[in-house]
């Protein structure tokens, strides 16, 4: 990992370490700095650590980094950079290590020289990361020597001392994350590797290794094992490393898909002191999906910013400019619009500034307006030659792009008849609802039920005056990758769109919606729960804001009514079942296949009936997780939905989206 290294140091001493104010405030509001304190903040801790040693990559000085999960909750960042300053600084009168890790706004990336290019601008991630830990070491090779210090909670239990001599360059922190601030300490392992893995791409030349010891408690000792790669345990490691950057990162994410065009648009140019590099790379593929990544200094920002607007409004402009030039379009026909020249795009786009202007510590949004300048002019004078240089390739996309006008203009239409249906048909309603007496949202609920035999038994079991039923016949159309038009052609999806009463997609009103509890109820078995998966996603594509509210939610019904005698219990697992019943003498077990074999009174007290029911409310912490999850489970592949709906079914009642 740290290598013998002929590197200076180049000017990088305390002078450079710049100092702005304390460190307390982290903790009594830790989500200031990481977002949260779930596991999004736990693993930016991580993030933040790596940045550091990224940030000595970006600048030239480092070429390797290894992330290593450990036994007892403690993670090890190692890098083979300069080395952080160790010598008294100048303001504090302290070590320059101990101010970097104790000292709020401390670093190397406020002025000078040191990073004309980093991520952690703000100077606060690794003294965020140490007063958010229970424990912390860092050792430090630079200089001829091993610097070590530890910390707890944010401060130095130990003072900076010389351990050994060394040859090597380089930072090693390890962590344990506090569990007073922390509910939950466990690491995701896949998230970790496609971060990293992320991270490898944008980062050309960098070789970054993962490795996942955790099971190898007393086999390590931190004190004496430096490098985790030279140990000769099975651990689980990863190493990744690309030369073709964003090149390599599109054909990893079009891996399964068919591509529209053979030649992947790629552009890689320097621009000015204050701005040193934009890469961007797009391929278009035969699917309506868009996946457009950004980033601004390797730090991914998914909420856009600058930069992908001026991607945006120069993409629209390149393909506008070369289909009217080369009459690919008529001159009285409608221009491409930003959702149409999107629709099936591939792209990314990574911008290197000097100064930037994240909103926020977790950076979500860049802010800087040359950004959008500098994308905006670069990008469409790329772009636009690569049209003209690969006709065949700008043909394929012209005609795609086509397409998605035209799919465009038939879905507003069909939009604008379902509207039009709901807003002239009043009250009369889709006549398979059961619609409830009450005109007040806040009280009214919505069961979206499986089937006529269980909207039967449900329609004579509910409380009319709050309860409304609509029962659906099989499964409704995947509406992962159909377009809007075909979506409302279903039968069964437009019944439900009329019956919410809030229109859909950009046309949704939440303040229409008629219903404040809606309430998915399908079978506890493998249709039942490809059911479910088909409505949530129909939810998540067009209904974001009713799921952000709160209102959506799916019932748990039993598995099991058991009597004896007179007694009559309920059970919703195997395992409830098993501990009601014992060895089972004197019980009558019936296994429920559906809701359809409930009669109404057992419908409602065990499904229906406020006082008894037990309903799960849906909710979206992370929506970008929650999209990829969607996106595997309904897309394209069967293979990985086929496994998931085997998987879950049993333990569907345990749903949380």
């Amino acid at each position: 990992m740290i290598a013998k290294s002929s590197k200076q140091n180049n000017g990088y001493t305390a002078k450079d370490i710049y100092v702005l104010e304390g460190l307390e405030p982290v903790r009594k509001r830790p989500g200031m700095y990481i977002g949260s304190t779930g596991v999004d903040g736990l693993h930016h801790l991580v993030w933040e650590v790596f940045d550091n040693g990224r940030d000595e990559a970006m600048a030239g000085f480092a070429d390797e980094v290894e992330v290593a999960l450990l036994p007892d909750n403690r993670v090890r960042v190692a890098d083979n950079g300069r080395g952080i300053p160790v010598e008294i600084h100048k303001q504090t009168k302290k070590s320059a290590l101990e101010t970097v890790m104790c000292t709020l706004h401390a670093g190397g990336k406020f002025g000078g020289e040191s990073y004309k290019i980093a991520g952690g601008l703000h100077g606060v991630g690794v003294s965020v990361v140490n007063a958010l830990s229970v424990w912390m070491r860092v050792e430090v090779h630079r200089d001829n020597g091993e610097y070590a210090q530890e910390y707890k909670r944010g401060k130095a239990i130990s003072k900076v001392k010389k351990i050994n001599s060394s040859k090597l360059n380089g930072t090693i922190v390890t962590f344990e994350p506090d569990p007073e601030i922390f509910s939950e300490i466990k690491f995701d392992w896949n998230k970790i590797l496609s971060h990293l893995r992320q991270q490898a791409y944008l980062t050309k030349g960098l070789k970054i290794r993962v490795i996942d010891a955790r099971d190898h408690k007393g086999k390590i000792d931190d004190s004496k094992i430096l490098f985790l790669n030279l140990l000769k345990l099975p651990v689980d490691s990863h190493t990744f490393y690309f030369e073709g950057g964003l090149l390599s990162l599109i054909k990893f994410l079009n891996k399964k898909e068919k591509p529209v065009h053979g030649n992947i648009f790629y552009i890689e140019k320097e621009i000015s002191d204050a701005i040193p590099s934009i890469e961007i790379a797009l391929q278009y593929i035969e699917d309506i999906t868009i996946k457009e990544i950004s980033f601004a200094n390797n730090i991914h920002t998914p909420e856009g910013g600058m930069h992908l607007t001026g991607f945006r409004t120069a993409l629209t402009r390149a393909l506008n400019d070369y289909a009217k030039k080369n009459n690919l379009i008529k001159a009285d026909e409608d221009n491409f619009t930003g959702d149409d020249v999107r629709e099936g795009l591939t792209a990314v786009i990574s911008i290197k500034l000097r100064n930037p202007q994240f909103e926020g510590q977790t950076k979500a949004k860049l802010g800087n307006p040359e950004a959008r300048s500098a994308v905006e002019s670069i990008f469409l004078e790329s772009f636009s030659s690569f049209l003209e240089e690969n006709p065949n390739d700008a043909r394929a996309i012209i005609s795609k792009v086509s397409l998605a006008l035209k799919a465009r203009k038939a879905a507003k239409a069909a939009k604008e008849s379902v509207l039009r249906k709901g807003i002239l048909e009043g009250l009369t309603l889709p006549g398979k609802l059961a619609d409830c007496q009450t005109r007040d949202p806040a009280e009214a609920e919505l069961f979206i039920v499986e089937g006529d035999s269980a909207g039967g038994s449900s329609k004579q079991g509910r409380d009319r005056r709050t309860q409304a039923i609509l029962p659906l016949r099989g499964k409704i159309l995947n509406v992962e990758r159909a377009r809007i038009d075909k979506m409302l052609a279903s039968k069964e999806i437009k019944s439900l769109v009329i019956a919410l009463g809030a229109a859909i997609a950009d046309e949704f009103d939440i303040e229409k919606l008629r219903y404040h509890k809606i309430i998915i109820a399908t079978d506890a078995d493998v249709d039942g729960a490809h059911i479910r998966t088909l409505l949530l996603t129909l939810f998540y594509r067009y209904y974001m804001p009713v799921i952000e509210q709160g209102y959506l939610y799916v019932a748990l019904p039993p598995l099991f009514r058991i009597q004896k005698g007179k007694e009559i219990l309920y059970a919703y697992d195997e395992a409830e079942k098993n501990k009601i019943v014992g060895k089972t003498e004197g019980y009558n077990i019936q296994r429920y296949k559906g809701l359809g074999e409930m009669n109404p009174g057992q419908l409602w007290e065990t499904t229906m009936d406020p006082e008894r029911r037990i309903l799960k409310q849906v909710a979206i912490e992370d929506a970008e997780e929650a999209d990829k999850t969607f996106d595997t489970l309904m897309g394209k592949e069967v293979e990985p939905r086929r496994l998931f709906i085997q998987t879950h079914a049993k333990a569907v009642q345990n749903l949380d989206v």
